[in-house]
């Protein structure tokens, strides 16, 4: 995630939101709520980036999944949406770590 980027007011609350969660999680604060709202909202807006035009789904049929990680200049729009889809799982996975430990 770049500051600059055009779309860092969406991202940089998403990873913001994710980073406090995790980070309260590591001296016992839960907000089981908290998790599950930031979970869904995160998985809906992986499901768009899966199957928007040059989404992840264009990344694996159209493009043969090009790698992702050969440069962080993500040039292409199919690698910047795969990239960013792949950050929403992992960050909604660590939230759901933290609502089931939490209940």
């Amino acid at each position: 995630m770049n500051i600059n980027d055009k779309d860092s007011w969406l991202w940089v609350p998403i990873y913001l939101v994710a980073s406090i969660g995790c980070g309260l999680a590591v001296f016992e604060k839960y907000f089981p709520m908290a998790y599950l709202i930031a979970i869904g909202f995160y998985r809906v807006n992986a499901i768009v980036l899966f199957f928007s035009r040059e989404g992840v789904l264009d990344w694996i049929t159209k493009y043969k999944q090009e790698s992702i990680v050969m440069s962080m200049q993500a040039t292409k729009p199919y690698i910047e949406k795969t990239r960013e889809f792949f950050g929403l799982l992992i960050i909604s996975d660590a939230l759901a770590i933290n609502y089931i430990v939490a209940t």
